[in-house]
Parts: C-alpha cells; sequence; structure tokens
C-alpha cells in the first residue's frame, strides 16, 4: 500500500477515546473476535496505532 493511502486510512480509521476508557485495548469490546487483545500506551504521546489492524486511537481529554 502507498504511503500516501496508508495515512489517508488512518486519519479516516481515527478512535476518540476519554480517560474512562484506559487502559485501552484493541479489538474494542464490540468486535472482539477480530485480532488478539492488545493493550496500547497511548497515556504519553496522546496517540498509538494497533499493530494487527491499523487503527488508529486518539486520547480526547
Amino acid at each position: 500500500m502507498p504511503e500516501t493511502a496508508a495515512k489517508t486510512q488512518s486519519a479516516e480509521s481515527m478512535i476518540e477515546v476519554g480517560r474512562e476508557d484506559l487502559p485501552l485495548s484493541c479489538p474494542r469490546d464490540q468486535v472482539w473476535n477480530l485480532h488478539p487483545r492488545v493493550y496500547l500506551p497511548l497515556e504519553q504521546s496522546g496517540e498509538a496505532v494497533c499493530p494487527y489492524c491499523g487503527a488508529h486511537y486518539r486520547l480526547a481529554d
């Protein structure tokens, strides 16, 4: 996949989460069977990308 397409895909799949959602794991509860659960450390930078599905999470507050 070209780099520009990957950036566009990441921007489109941005998921905003709040501090009440921490610790953050992917996949979220409603799609629990997509891939193994991984915990994403977004407290430091405010953003994280899932290494399995590429979902891009952003801390909203």
